[in-house]
């Protein structure tokens, strides 16, 4: 299910919502320890988890660099949440008699070109989540599938505007 979009005064949020058969503790460990965290969205390394903690944004291209990311909220097992160039990044989870509900909000300062880029990225990168918790590893990045979210993403944007 793509994300809904919802325009909150000056700005837009797009929310992810995905049930998960795991554990709060299983999901939370997949997206705060890096040797999980990478093999769903390698780009991210968590440097000091907690509150004003850091993360990188590794540009993996074989140079080491980097952006430094700050952590800007954070509540063990619940709420992990960062700056994502202009925009936010949030993560929450929470019980449910299933499992976990994961949501996944991105705040957006604006709507540019960039955005079904960027959020079609994050739809493709919770299905490689799902799938690891579920215990299947993708070893490759499915270009494939990204493209027809971006355009799902930029069709949804289109009637937004």
């Amino acid at each position: 299910m793509l994300a809904s979009i919802e325009e909150q005064s000056n700005h837009h949020v797009a929310t992810f919502k995905r049930p998960l058969p795991h554990a709060i503790e299983v999901v939370w460990a997949a997206i705060t320890n890096n040797d999980k965290l990478q093999k769903w969205m390698s780009n991210l390394e968590i440097i000091d988890l907690r509150n004003n903690g850091k993360m990188h944004f590794n540009m993996n291209d074989g140079t080491d660099a980097y952006e430094t990311i700050g952590i800007t909220d954070y509540a063990e097992n619940e709420t992990l949440e960062f700056d994502w160039g202009t925009d936010t990044v949030r993560f929450e989870l929470s019980s449910t008699d299933e499992g976990t509900l994961l949501l996944l909000e991105e705040t957006l300062q604006a709507l540019t070109e960039h955005t079904p880029k960027d959020l079609a990225g994050w739809h493709i990168c919770l299905d490689l989540l799902a799938d690891l918790l579920d215990g299947q590893e993708r070893l490759t990045f499915p270009m494939e599938s990204w493209q027809q979210r971006f355009h799902d993403y930029k069709d949804l944007l289109d009637s937004v505007k």
